[in-house]
């Protein structure tokens, strides 16, 4: 099992609780060793996601009924409150996105893996419910960290570590929003919360397919989304049946939720799609199902794609594609002002994290 010099010990933020950025703490942890099946890689970068924000403060919970900034401890303390809907554990490493370098094999694995450059995919699949990197099991906060060997998957590109970081959770989060909704050449597509992770790649994986953005956001960010060729920008408190009309668009890919969800509906075409990978403004919304039946929609709920996607993912980076859009990168032991910026939401596109100099 060779570890090519790999440390005992090596730096990561440990989520110790559920709470605010106070409860990320930079410290020293054994090195994970891989296991059968698994290979060990040494990270060059990380990203930041809604995912880890909701994880932190326990908005997965169903006790949380708001947007993703209105969870407290309070109810990270019930019993549901992971990212399956099972109770967590704590200290935790958390991080869905991680590139870097295979440094060391287990048993079964074949050793000329050792030194392939990787991105890997977040979606573990083991016999039964599906686990999530970074969520389920230890994540990319760290300098190193274990992944079955399917999950490491070799990119050939010129990009950093933290750029190749910042595809994983959003661009494949966004392509299979795509895919399910079936978005293709000359449709309309409605994208909310455009200016995040998610939305950037989906105004990406829409123009791959040649289809037309219209894209929802605040009013101060559309220079920089016109710069990405979005057919049109509204902002957040327009309403889109009065700006746009009712039935005008084919397919809604939305992040957003909250109490915009009818007015989404209201202007699909009969026999349109709405595509949902997230609920920053709050999960319980309000459907007419009349909206629904009368008009023939199909609503997708999106979270686990098919193992394909991965794969053509990586090929859209290596062949260009696709572009990374990090707007501002951090250091590991910086990780709690990554997520105090990624809350802000000043940003276009990603917070990506790098690791200390040696792992790059």
């Amino acid at each position: 099992m060779p570890l090519s010099g790999a440390p005992s010990t090596m730096r990561a933020v440990l989520l110790t609780g559920h709470g605010g950025t106070e409860r990320l703490v930079p410290g020293m942890v054994p090195t994970p060793l891989p296991g059968p099946g698994e290979v060990l890689v040494r990270l060059g970068g990380a990203a930041v996601n809604n995912t880890d924000i909701n994880l932190r403060v326990g908005w997965y919970s169903k006790t949380v009924t708001g947007a993703t900034d209105s969870a407290g401890p309070q109810a990270g303390a019930s019993s549901d409150a992971g990212w399956t809907g099972n109770a967590l554990t704590f200290p935790r490493i958390q991080g869905a996105d991680g590139a870097g370098r295979i440094i060391g094999v287990g048993e079964g694995v074949s050793t000329e893996r050792i030194g392939e450059r990787v991105l890997i995919d977040p979606i573990l699949r083991p016999a039964g419910l599906p686990l999530y990197f970074g969520s389920d099991v230890p994540g990319a906060f760290a300098e190193y960290t274990t992944v079955p060997e399917a999950n490491a998957v070799q990119v050939h590109s010129d990009l950093t570590d933290p750029e190749l970081a910042s595809f994983p959770c959003s661009y494949l989060a966004a392509l299979h929003m795509v895919s399910r909704a079936g978005v293709r050449r000359g449709q309309t597509v409605v994208v909310t919360g455009a200016t995040g992770g998610v939305g950037t790649a989906l105004i990406q994986w829409c123009h791959a397919r040649g289809a037309r953005v219209i894209a929802v956001a605040e009013t101060a960010k559309h220079s920089a989304l016109q710069k990405l060729g979005v057919e049109a920008t509204l902002g957040r408190d327009l309403s889109l049946e009065q700006t746009l009309g009712r039935d005008s668009a084919d397919v809604v890919l939305d992040v957003v939720g909250g109490n915009g969800f009818p007015d989404r509906l209201a202007v699909l075409k009969p026999h349109g799609h709405y595509a949902t990978a997230g609920a920053i403004a709050g999960p319980l919304v309000e459907l007419d199902l009349r909206t629904l039946y009368l008009k023939d929609l199909t609503l997708h709920g999106c979270t686990i794609p098919p193992p394909t996607l991965f794969a053509e993912l990586v090929k859209a980076i290596e062949t260009g594609l696709i572009q990374p859009l990090v707007a501002m990168t951090f250091d590991l032991e910086d990780l709690a002002l990554a997520q105090q910026a990624f809350l802000r939401k000043e940003h276009l596109g990603k917070i990506a994290v790098r690791m200390p100099p040696g792992n790059q």
